[in-house]
């Protein structure tokens, strides 16, 4: 591993979540007005994800009063708090520029339901605390 790789392993975050084209995610970015920052939430939908490791970058695509908003955020950059992915979606492209063109109920992407219910079960198994099998024979 050379220099740059390993200074690029550093400055990534530790716990990203898994985004795809397709996902309704919110993204809780820092926002510096004078000398005042605070956090400021995005709620929208992926219409891309590009590149990778410490390049890794997303844009989210939202309406708002009839005016479509994209912006692009970078996965592991110190501007970002937090990504909160809401569900994900089921699509075929990687890239959902055609979302541009089409309002209302158009603009509706499927949900994946069975990448949903996999992590239920997982958060689930992870809340239950497990037993050892010291544990199985005090009982």
């Amino acid at each position: 591993m050379n220099v740059i790789q390993q200074l690029e392993k550093e400055q990534q975050k530790a716990k990203v979540p898994a985004l795809r084209a397709g996902d309704t995610v919110k993204v809780h970015a820092k926002v510096v007005e004078g000398t005042r920052e605070r956090i400021q939430v995005f709620e929208g939908t992926v219409i891309r994800v590009t590149g990778g490791g410490l390049r890794q970058n997303f844009t989210v695509r939202r309406v708002t009063h009839g005016v479509g908003v994209e912006r692009t955020f970078m996965v592991h950059s110190p501007r970002i708090d937090k990504i909160d992915v809401l569900r994900h979606g089921d699509v075929r492209q990687g890239r959902l520029y055609y979302l541009r063109g089409k309002i209302g109920k158009g603009a509706r992407i499927r949900e994946r339901r069975g990448v949903i219910a996999a992590a239920a079960t997982e958060e689930a198994e992870a809340e239950e605390p497990e037993t050892t099998a010291e544990e199985k024979d005090d009982e």
